[in-house]
C-alpha cells in the first residue's frame, strides 16, 4: 500500500452517522448559514465547529443536542456554565446544571463544567457536547486522555473552539481522537514528521488532512465562509496601543540593559517594575472612569496591587472557590463590576464580555494563544465601538511584545489557509 491508499483509506473511515433534520426545521433564532452548519453536524454525529468567537457556537451547539434528544451533558468551563443556560433560553432550549450524573433524572439537556467529569456515567448519555474543545491542548495529558476516553463510547459527540492552526498537532490530533475519527498516534503517523523542532506538517500531506479533516470539521472566520451574510460581523476595529514603562537597573555584567537574560532575568525585571506598570494601569483606569475595564495580569502581586490601588475593583484569583469565580465574572458581564482583575488562564475562554471595550495587560507572556483569546473576550462579533488594548511592558520586554506581533500574523495566514483549503475540499466532495 503506497501513502496515498494509505490516506484514502484512513480518509473512508469518516462516514457521516447522525440524523438528518432540514435546516428550515431548525430554530429559526438562528441564522440561516448557522442552521445549515447544524444541520450538517447533525448528519455528521460526532462533529467539530471550528469558529471564531461571536459567531454564535453556543446557540448552535445547543441546538445541535436538543435535536439529537435523549439525554445530553453540556461540558464547559465553570464560568461559562450560567452564560451557557442564558444562551439556550434564545433556542427554547432549558439547560439544567448539574454536579453529578447522580443529578441527571431525565431526558433533556444538562450542563457541567469540566471538573466535574468523572462524576458521570457515560453510558446514560445520547450526546456529549465539549464547549471550548481547547482544553484538549490546554490541561495536562491526564485530564486530556480522561475526557477522550471517558466519552468514547457516546455515540454522537460534539467539540468547539476557535479556529485552530492547520499545522497545530496538539489541538488537531486531540479533537480528531475525542471525536473518534483517528487516534493522535496514528494521525501523526499519517500526516506530521518529527525532527529536533517537533512535530511538524508533511507538506506534502496538508491538503489530505485537510480533504479529511473537511469530513467531520467545519472551520468558520465570517458567515461567507459558509456562503453566509456577512451584514452585522464587521468588527469596529482594535487598537492595540503599546504602554512602555522605563527600565532604568542595568543587569550585572552588561554595561547598558540590552536584554532579558532568560527565564530568571525576565522574571527579575517583571518584579522590578511592577509598581511603574501597575501605575500606568491605575492611570488608565481612572482616566476613563465611566468605562468597563478588564486588566490582565501574569503575577499574583500583580493583581494584588491592583485591587488596592483601584476602589471597587474585584481580583477573581485561583484561590476563590469555582462558585465565587464565576459569580465575579458574571457581575463583570452583567455590568455590576466596573473593573475586573484577572489571569488569562482563569477568565480567557469562552466568556462573552463585548459590553467592555477597555483593557491592559499589565505584561505580557509569549503565549499567543492566551493574547488572542484574551482579547477576544471582548473584541468579538457583537461588539459595537474600536477595542483598546493597552500592552504594558519595560522597554526591555519588547522583544516579547514582538514575539507575539509576529505569532499573531503567522496565526492570522493559517487560520485563513485552513478556511480556504476546508472550503476547496467541502467543494470538491459535493461535486
Amino acid at each position: 500500500m503506497d501513502y496515498s491508499e494509505f490516506l484514502a483509506r484512513k480518509s473512508r473511515r469518516v462516514s457521516e452517522s447522525g440524523i438528518t433534520v432540514h435546516p428550515r426545521d431548525l430554530h429559526p433564532f438562528l441564522h440561516p448559514w448557522q442552521r445549515d452548519v447544524v444541520a450538517w453536524a447533525l448528519r455528521v454525529g460526532r462533529a467539530a465547529m471550528w469558529e471564531d468567537t461571536g459567531l454564535g457556537k453556543t446557540v448552535q451547539q445547543v441546538e445541535w443536542a436538543k435535536q439529537i434528544g435523549g439525554r445530553s451533558l453540556i461540558i464547559a468551563p465553570l464560568a461559562v456554565c450560567q452564560q451557557t443556560i442564558r444562551e439556550g433560553r434564545k433556542v427554547g432550549a432549558d439547560i439544567r446544571y448539574v454536579r453529578h450524573g447522580d443529578d441527571i433524572t431525565d431526558d433533556g439537556l444538562w450542563i457541567t463544567n469540566f471538573e466535574m467529569v468523572p462524576h458521570f456515567d457515560p453510558s446514560l448519555l445520547r450526546s456529549v457536547v465539549l464547549d471550548e474543545a481547547s482544553i484538549l491542548k490546554n490541561s495536562d495529558g491526564k485530564t486530556r486522555a480522561m475526557l477522550i476516553r471517558h466519552f468514547a463510547d457516546v455515540p454522537y459527540r460534539l467539540a468547539c473552539t476557535a479556529t485552530p492552526a492547520p499545522n497545530d498537532p496538539e489541538e488537531l490530533t486531540n479533537q480528531a481522537e475525542f471525536l473518534g475519527h483517528m487516534t493522535r498516534t496514528h494521525m501523526l503517523a499519517a500526516y506530521f514528521v518529527h525532527d529536533q523542532d517537533g512535530w511538524r506538517l508533511k507538506g506534502h500531506a496538508r491538503r489530505p488532512m485537510l480533504q479529511w479533516m473537511s469530513t467531520w470539521a467545519v472551520a468558520i472566520r465570517k458567515p461567507s465562509d459558509v456562503g453566509g451574510d456577512d451584514t452585522g460581523y464587521d468588527l469596529p476595529g482594535l487598537d492595540v496601543v503599546p504602554e512602555v514603562v522605563p527600565y532604568d537597573v542595568v543587569p550585572e555584567g552588561q554595561l547598558f540593559a540590552t536584554d532579558l537574560g532568560g527565564v530568571g532575568g525576565r522574571a527579575k525585571v517583571r518584579r522590578e517594575t511592577l509598581d511603574a506598570r501597575v501605575q500606568r494601569a491605575v492611570d488608565l483606569v481612572a482616566a476613563e472612569p465611566d468605562e468597563p475595564w478588564l486588566l490582565w495580569c501574569g503575577l499574583n502581586d500583580e493583581a494584588d496591587e491592583l485591587a488596592r490601588r483601584i476602589p471597587g475593583a474585584v481580583n477573581v484569583h485561583g484561590s476563590l472557590t469555582p462558585d465565587e469565580k464565576a459569580d465575579h465574572l458574571l457581575g463583570f458581564a452583567d455590568g455590576t463590576i466596573r473593573t475586573l482583575i484577572t489571569k488569562p488562564s482563569l477568565a480567557s475562554f469562552g466568556l462573552n464580555w463585548q459590553h467592555c471595550a477597555r483593557m491592559a495587560f499589565v505584561g505580557l507572556s509569549d503565549s499567543y494563544e492566551a493574547y488572542y483569546q484574551a482579547i477576544r473576550r471582548c473584541y468579538r462579533y457583537g461588539q459595537t465601538r474600536v477595542v483598546r488594548a493597552h500592552i504594558i511592558t519595560s522597554d526591555l520586554e519588547s522583544q516579547i511584545a514582538a514575539n507575539v506581533a509576529r505569532k499573531e500574523r503567522e496565526a492570522t495566514h493559517l487560520s485563513a489557509e485552513l478556511v480556504r483549503e476546508m472550503q476547496q475540499a467541502r467543494n470538491g466532495q459535493a461535486a
